[in-house]
């Protein structure tokens, strides 16, 4: 079944995994910017990581829907 699965799929998939991570990391440690990058663009209010944190899950949502799409068009292409 994974030979069916375009690059596309795939691609998607990783997408999904890393803004998975970016998510737990922000929602664990919300002072990895500041550490990072050594700046401080929200003055410590933590609004610059709940933004982060939001966009971080929408961004999850869509493209792990858009890989299940694609996992599941390969699955009925292989029992074709």
């Amino acid at each position: 079944m994974t030979r069916n699965v375009r690059l596309r799929g795939r691609i998607e998939a990783a997408a999904a995994g890393l803004c998975g991570l970016l998510f737990l990391v922000t929602l664990i440690w919300p002072d990895w910017i500041e550490a990072v990058f050594g700046v401080d663009p929200d003055q410590h209010s933590g609004a610059l990581e709940w933004i982060i944190v939001a966009l971080a899950l929408c961004a999850t949502s869509t493209f792990s829907l858009l890989a299940r799409s694609e996992y599941r068009r390969a699955r009925a292409l292989s029992t074709r």
